[in-house]
């Protein structure tokens, strides 16, 4: 009987593999440029905001200058920085690119975001008839741009967004990135199919890497339509179907590569700013109140509950309190199944097997930080600048 009971209590981290083995797929991959034509390609400006990049700006520059794709500028936009980025992104040589210019950004609007603004000041610079919108913390192969134009053209969509590899290093970001990744992984299982105007909550863009044309930027207002918006890529793609434009994902780990943060203070402060923001955006509205507390819930209840009941038993054990040991029996299950999900996840994500065994500290602080973006509201810091979170009516870029 208490066989039974412990497989029953299985049933979330059954149903768990389940779901991931039968619905999450990854997207397809872009496909290879063709060959020249005759005709002149479409010139790509591919624009760059940057805040305080230092450690980040040349190495990405260099990928980007170094494109085989024949027509693109670069366009890289200086958010007010402090740390040197300007004068390291001037120094770098344009490379294969017609052009390489890094505009000193202007004073940030009362409302506005800083990235969203920095996009912005980019496409008001831009000659192209197509826009990447890129980070600073990215690499980028020389034959991904190519690839992306390809996929625009030969899928005939107004634009793509590319999935590549999160590069993890330092401890933190392999205990605790795999966390957050699930989480999306599950909001977002199938990127590959369209989302239109009557699914447009579901659609969702990589602000890494967003390649679209002009005239599909222009009709929805671009980033000023989402000046106000801390999950910008997100809206964005949201505003794209809801207008009845059309996007697609596409994967390329082999060409581009993105290292979003190098330290557990870093990821603390980057995913505080948007967890609690994005989880509401991706739901219907009267489910966005639960969001949160939903995402919560899941990381404690499936990740932490079990080793805490472990913990408990052992601890009234040692007292000489009298223990139900179908409880024991649950929680190795429990465990166990857990230590096999993630063993699969450090493998999908690239890290060491080992990592797995922590995966109770990766849920820990990932719900650390949703709490913690929850309960600051509308208050956001952010790279030396805090914002209230104004609504969008009250932003004027």
């Amino acid at each position: 009987m208490a066989s039974l009971w412990s497989l029953g209590g299985l049933l979330p981290w059954l149903a768990l593999a389940a779901f991931v083995f039968l619905r999450v797929r990854r997207p397809p991959p872009l496909p290879h440029p063709p060959g020249m034509r005759d005709s002149a390609p479409a010139l790509v400006t591919v624009i760059v905001p940057a805040r305080n990049e230092a450690h980040n700006i040349v190495e990405c520059l260099g990928t980007l200058t170094r494109s085989a794709y024949p027509n693109y500028e670069i366009v890289v936009v200086d958010d007010r920085s402090t740390d040197g980025t300007p004068s390291l992104a001037r120094r770098v040589p344009r490379g294969n690119a017609r052009r390489l210019a890094v505009i000193h950004g202007e004073p940030l609007p009362e409302g506005c975001m800083g990235k969203p603004w920095a996009c912005w000041q980019g496409y008001l610079r831009a000659e192209g008839e197509l826009f990447l919108f890129t980070d600073a913390d990215t690499r980028h192969a020389p034959l991904l741009l190519g690839r992306a134009v390809a996929a625009l053209e030969e899928e005939g969509t107004d634009a793509v967004t590319v999935l590549g590899h999160q590069v993890l290093v330092s401890f933190w970001e392999q205990v605790v990135m795999p966390q957050i990744i699930l989480l999306l992984l599950l909001r977002y299982p199938d990127v590959s199919q369209p989302r239109g105007p009557g699914n447009w909550r579901s659609a969702i863009a990589n602000g890494q890497f967003i390649l679209i044309r002009r005239s599909a930027y222009e009709s929805v207002g671009g980033h000023a339509a989402v000046r106000a918006e801390v999950a910008e890529d997100l809206r964005l793609a949201q505003e794209l179907c809801r207008a009845g434009r059309r996007l697609v994902v596409r994967g390329a780990e082999d060409a581009l590569e993105t290292r979003m943060y190098r330290s557990l203070a870093e990821i603390v402060e980057g995913w505080s700013k948007n967890i609690a923001t994005g989880a509401r955006q991706c739901v219907e509205p009267w489910l966005a109140p639960f969001a949160l507390p939903v995402l919560v819930t899941f990381l404690l209840g499936m990740w932490l509950l079990p080793p805490v009941a472990l913990g408990a038993w052992a601890l009234a054990r040692l007292a000489g309190l009298v223990t139900a040991e179908g409880v024991v029996q649950w929680v190795s299950a429990a465990m166990g199944a857990s230590l096999l999900i993630w063993i699969a996840g450090c493998l999908r994500f690239r890290i060491p097997a080992g990592y797995a065994v922590l995966y109770p500290l990766g849920a820990a602080v990932a719900a650390m930080i949703a709490v913690r973006s929850g309960m600051r509201g509308r208050r956001i810091r952010w790279k030396g600048r805090d914002y209230d979170g104004p609504s969008s009516s009250s932003a004027t870029c």
